[in-house]
């Protein structure tokens, strides 16, 4: 018997022209397959169930022994987060942009479900980071208690918020000062991230199994700045000393949750205590997602310029 029995569906929130017809499919299709299907708030009221019906990401995570995510990779980001705690692996159905994440397309969706229910899956363990933001010494006293952690499958970014100007922070690693530099802010990236803002920024590429984190700042002043890789295990420290810039700065995980630096604070970045567990249909290759996404190999669209 598969050990995929009761399956979580999680779908995107916009989109509901294209996210609900593929959600019903989907849900069709594991009925079929004699699975018991739980949905999100969002799947049942696109599939014209009752409200009650829909149970909570968080709810989720106990109950089902499988979550597909409909939607894009910013969706994925968000049932990552949710889920990670909880163990419960993965597999996306891409309706969004790149779909570095959510790699299994619409038209696929009968096939790759049927091999990875049949157990003819990969399995990749996904490593998070978490942020802390502790008050600085200039908070004033009875500020309340630290910000709740965030968790973050792609980036943690200190970035600079409502100013045309740059901001200036502090780096340490492992409590070992690095630099102090002025630009419009540093991202801090899992292997899974390097394909994200972090490549925009001028990273690496990272394959997802390395046990490395990657710093790459933005825009930065000083033209000798490069990324910097370090190992998974680094407890990296970002420290905002001027009141210059106090209400500037935010810190920002997968694009989607954020929270304010005040004067003399800092954000504590480690890797998160759950890996997240991505299911791809067996045969499912690496590089090939990065020649299909990046346009490796290929020739551009349009005209030549001979």
């Amino acid at each position: 018997m598969s050990r995929f029995q009761t399956i979580g569906i999680l779908g995107k929130s916009s989109d509901p022209g294209r996210v609900g017809p593929t959600l019903a499919r989907l849900v069709g299709h594991l009925k079929t397959r004699g699975r018991a299907v739980l949905c999100d708030p969002t799947s049942a009221a696109l599939l014209g169930l009752p409200a009650v019906a829909g149970l909570e990401a968080e709810d989720l995570g106990p109950r089902c022994d499988l979550a597909v995510v409909v939607g894009g990779d910013g969706t994925l980001l968000g049932a990552a987060r949710t889920l990670a705690g909880h163990g419960v692996p993965l597999v996306g159905i891409n309706l969004g942009r790149l779909g570095f994440l959510a790699d299994v397309s619409p038209d696929q969706i009968e096939g790759c479900l049927d091999r990875i229910l049949g157990g003819a899956y990969v399995e990749e363990a996904r490593c998070m980071l978490r942020a802390q933001v502790e008050p600085g010494s200039a908070d004033p006293p009875g500020l309340g208690p630290r910000p709740v952690p965030l968790l973050a499958l792609n980036d943690v970014v200190v970035h600079k918020w409502n100013t045309a100007r740059m901001i200036e922070f502090e780096t340490y690693i492992d409590g070992v000062f690095v630099n102090a530099q002025r630009s419009d802010g540093i991202i801090i990236a899992t292997p899974t991230g390097s394909t994200a803002y972090a490549l925009s920024g001028g990273g690496p590429l990272l394959h997802p199994t390395l046990d490395v984190i990657v710093l790459v700042s933005i825009c930065p002043h000083t033209l000798s700045n490069r990324p910097l890789v370090v190992a998974g295990s680094s407890r990296i420290a970002i420290r905002a000393p001027s009141r210059a810039d106090h209400g500037h700065i935010i810190v920002t995980c997968d694009g989607q949750t954020d929270v304010f630096l005040t004067a003399e604070s800092r954000v504590l970045i480690e890797r998160g205590p759950h890996p997240i567990r991505l299911l791809h249909p067996k045969g499912h290759d690496h590089f090939e997602i990065l020649r299909a996404k990046l346009g490796w190999g290929g020739h551009p669209a349009g005209p030549s310029l001979e």
